[in-house]
């Protein structure tokens, strides 16, 4: 079977697989290059509310295919950052459903994505200092944002490999599913983001994300204009009227 990247989209959510099973779904250089046309594919179409990054069969990613290291490392790093900076910049929110491995560049996509949620027994792992390659800046500050400055260093110094229990503490992953209940807590949780406004998790992802490193002013423009666009979207009183009216309500930000 070719490595691949397999998509479905149901419900709202799309599915990218991860399918590279005869190397616990490492990623190729092909794979790195596929991913950021695709997300810009998925993120066109109105259908999609959400997307789920996860790996085929038993594993998640266990990082970069180590052909692609002997072909070129740093080729290899500059697609594996192109890839999860366009994953980051996915509009949507973006769910890792996480089991097996997730290991170098596996963890670098998993850190991208909004929130994950792992199986237990997942193991985790940023592992650079084991190939003497210098983690990019970009991936870096990402994870330091994720877990704070001593749990990325003890990471990226060690490449040791920690379990679920000790990624769910630092903040890696945000919740961990007994074995069995991954794929069920993931369409749940998607079915609970494809109700809520698609405008406020918007809002919300750009502005979690997008104004760590900008002036006040700068900040507080970019959420003057989705309070603006809330208010002249409907959807606010839509929601105030579903509310009283205790039904579910009919979002629709943004408009055909």
């Amino acid at each position: 079977m070719e490595p691949a990247l397999n998509t479905h989209v149901s419900n709202g959510t799309a599915t990218v697989v991860i399918s590279n099973p005869d190397k616990r779904n490492a990623m190729t250089v092909q794979m790195w290059r596929d991913l950021p046309p695709l997300l810009e594919r998925l993120a066109a179409d109105r259908s999609v509310r959400s997307l789920v990054l996860t790996g085929e069969g038993g594993t998640f990613c266990a990082g970069a295919d180590i052909g692609a290291l002997r072909a070129g490392a740093a080729e290899s790093q500059g697609l594996a950052v192109a890839a999860e900076e366009a994953l980051a910049a996915f509009p949507g929110p973006t769910l890792a459903a996480i089991r097996g491995y997730c290991v170098g560049g596996g963890c670098q996509l998993a850190a991208a994505c909004d929130l994950r949620f792992a199986e237990e027994g997942t193991l985790f792992g940023v592992t650079p200092a084991k190939l003497a390659l210098v983690y990019p800046a970009s991936s870096t500050r990402r994870l330091v944002r994720l877990v704070g400055p001593a749990a990325a260093k003890y990471l990226l110094f060690s490449g040791e490999l920690i379990d679920s229990a000790r990624a769910l503490r630092t903040g890696l992953v945000d919740e961990v599913l007994a074995g069995g209940e991954l794929e069920k807590r993931v369409a749940e949780f998607t079915a609970v983001l494809a109700s809520r406004s698609l405008l406020t998790q918007t809002a919300a992802k750009e502005l979690a994300d997008g104004t760590w490193d900008v002036p006040p002013s700068e900040a507080e423009e970019r959420g003057a204009y989705w309070i603006e666009q809330g208010r002249g979207s409907g959807d606010a009183a839509e929601g105030a009227a579903a509310f009283l009216e205790r039904r579910t309500p009919r979002f629709t930000w943004p408009a055909s």
